[in-house]
């Protein structure tokens, strides 16, 4: 049986152009091609989770708009449950600007839209499906109330959830102790490490968060892997070396895969390794959906 993946989060519509370098303050840069493409941390990591072979119900607030209708079209091809998704009279889906450089990097302005309205009650609403699943995915393009209520329900059925903290943004310690995995990146890590936001030690930080009650610690360091806690032990695994494109989704692409991999029972360190692989992919295609590999392009590496 598919292992049955649920995933809280956000959806938006990428609005993605090639330039040859991301802008400063003030400076236009004229670029090349622009793509519209099917986005947003939640609607990633339920495609991931999706292409990694898990069972996913997604549940999302979109607008009654051109961009939702569109979206809804793309998680219903692949074969996402989009059962739980509230559709919005009144407030516009959500939409992101993304500029790519030529080196693979972005920058992102994200305007939430129909993503702010989704509100603690509409997850307690679903809570028959929350308490159905083997893992819960979240990240932090909706309200934090959302996310606090989420993991509440998650950890009250002893449902293992996964937390990537994207966007950064200081977080509740007593909350995140009931977080079974959390996934930060550089940037993020620095935020929610607080005071110690010049600490680049990633082995410390992860000391750190273990000692405020937080067990497995997920470091996504890009080109340079990742760095984990399992088992007592802090774990490194070696980035894959490819030439990036687009970096858009990585750690989308990583969370999703991860979920995946852990609901089905393996090991942290095979579910780390098959994500870094999978992310490793991502970043050399353009756009946030459309870069996700499926399942048999990892398998066959």
């Amino acid at each position: 049986m598919k292992p049955k993946i649920v995933v809280i989060g956000s959806s938006n519509t990428d609005m993605v152009i090639k330039v040859p370098h991301l802008p400063g303050a003030g400076e236009t840069v004229l670029g090349g091609e622009f793509h519209v493409i099917n986005g947003g941390k939640g609607a990633n990591q339920a495609i991931a989770a999706a292409r990694a072979g898990g069972e996913v119900v997604f549940l999302a607030s979109i607008g009654n708009d051109s961009f939702g209708s569109k979206s809804l079209e793309i998680l219903k091809k692949e074969g996402i449950d989009i059962s739980m998704i509230k559709i919005q009279e009144q407030e516009p889906s959500g939409v992101a600007m993304i500029n790519v450089s030529d080196s693979g990097e972005n920058s992102i302005s994200v305007a939430p839209g129909a993503n702010s309205y989704l509100l603690p009650e509409d997850i307690e609403e679903a809570e028959s499906v929350i308490r159905a699943a083997d893992i819960v995915l979240m990240q932090l393009e909706i309200p934090l109330e959302t996310v606090y209520t989420s993991i509440r329900i998650a950890h009250e059925s002893h449902i293992p959830v996964i937390l990537n903290p994207a966007p950064a943004r200081k977080l509740d310690f007593e909350m995140l102790k009931l977080v079974s995995v959390i996934t930060p990146n550089k940037n993020e890590m620095a935020v929610i490490a607080s005071s110690k936001n010049d600490r680049t030690g990633y082995e410390e930080f992860i000391e750190e968060l273990k000692g405020k009650g937080l067990n497995t610690i997920i470091v996504t360091m890009g080109e340079e892997g990742v760095i984990f806690s399992s088992n007592g032990q802090i774990k490194h695994q070696a980035g894959n070396k490819v030439e990036a494109v687009d970096t858009t989704a990585a750690g989308d692409t990583f969370n999703g895969y991860l979920a995946v991999s852990l609901a089905e029972g393996k090991p942290m360190e095979e579910a780390v390794r098959m994500a870094n692989r999978a992310a490793s992919i991502s970043v050399t295609r353009l756009g946030a959906s459309t870069s996700i590999p499926y399942l048999k392009e990892i398998v066959d590496l």
